[in-house]
């Protein structure tokens, strides 16, 4: 691994500061979550805080991405506010969508956070009509569309690769590649499970296989994949193997067999940049305990908020929908 010393100090600490957001948010939101305090379903982010962060660290305010069913991790990464956050999710009036997306759907289009996605792979055709209205538009703007190894199989992955590589678009597809697709293991599914990178070929345009829990790694590969598009060269496919530490969704029955689990967990990005960061004697302990009690004690003013902000009428119901 790359020495952090040789990076911008300011960096280290805005990816050690975005992991450490979307941990304690996540952890947060599983415990409200499974205490009944919300409605609907919920898959949290936990364990894949390298990607979203080592990603969004290289995206301007105005730059786009689109996201998945496991969302959260991916908005909090752009610069999303704690508290009409976890509003939203409790279905209250003050969240980014007024109370009515829920989980699946959580977006905010003031940091370019084009929305989280029930369905599997179909935040790739939204990144690719975001790109293709960049081109349209001349401006320098970028899209990095998340998904899951999942969506590599499906029509919409293929569809939105030979598009954007056809037209050049400024679009990074980022696979967060756990191993796993909602209820199967994506090896029996899959020939090319570990280098799912190299179907780039396929579509003429860059591929990469990376180590999805290293934020630095992640940080300096879609950099150059960001220069690239910026550079009007199009779109690149960024393959980041990592592990997720819960379930497909808060309640599900985990597929995977005690071992397997205990493996994932073991990998903890988190606490590997930590050890980095004391090792290279970047950060004290004590900074480190004050820093989780910091986040953490922000989550929570987000869940009082949350609980205390009012809930939808029945009677708007019908506000903002557009068609019946």
């Amino acid at each position: 691994m790359e020495s952090l010393k040789k990076l911008d100090k300011n960096l280290v600490s805005r990816m050690y500061e975005g992991m450490l957001k979307i941990r304690h948010f996540e952890e947060t939101q599983s415990r409200v979550f499974r205490a009944g305090e919300q409605e609907g379903f919920t898959h949290v982010y936990l364990g894949e805080e390298a990607i979203a962060v080592g990603a969004c660290l290289n995206l301007n305010p105005d730059d786009f991405i689109t996201s998945t069913h496991r969302g959260h991790g991916h908005m909090i990464a752009k610069g999303g506010d704690f508290k009409k956050m976890m509003g939203e999710l409790y279905g209250r009036t003050t969240g980014s969508c007024l109370g009515r997306s829920g989980s699946l759907h959580i977006a905010d289009r003031s940091i370019g956070m084009l929305g989280a996605n029930g369905i599997v792979g179909d935040g790739n055709p939204i990144a690719v009509g975001a790109g293709y209205s960049i081109l349209l538009r001349g401006t320098k703007q970028v899209v990095v569309s998340f998904f899951g190894d999942g969506a590599t199989n499906q029509g919409t992955f293929h569809e939105s690769l030979n598009m954007a590589a056809s037209f050049n678009l400024p679009v990074i597809f980022v696979i967060e590649n756990n191993g796993l697709s909602c209820g199967t293991i994506t090896a029996s599914v899959c020939k090319v499970l570990e280098n799912l990178g190299d179907r780039s070929v396929a579509y003429g345009i860059p591929g990469e296989n990376i180590d999805g829990m290293d934020v630095v790694e992640v940080y300096q590969t879609v950099e150059k994949a960001v220069d690239r598009a910026r550079a009007g060269q199009g779109p690149t496919l960024v393959n980041c193997k990592t592990f997720r530490h819960h379930g497909h969704f808060e309640g599900d029955i985990d597929i995977r067999d005690e071992a397997d689990i205990n493996e994932a967990l073991s990998h903890d990005a988190i606490k590997e940049f930590e050890e980095r960061m004391l090792k290279e004697c970047l950060i004290t302990q004590q900074k480190i305990d004050e820093e989780h009690k910091r986040i953490q004690q922000l989550v929570d003013e987000a869940v009082e908020f949350a609980r205390n902000s009012p809930l939808p009428k029945p009677e708007d119901a019908m506000k903002f929908v557009y068609a019946e």
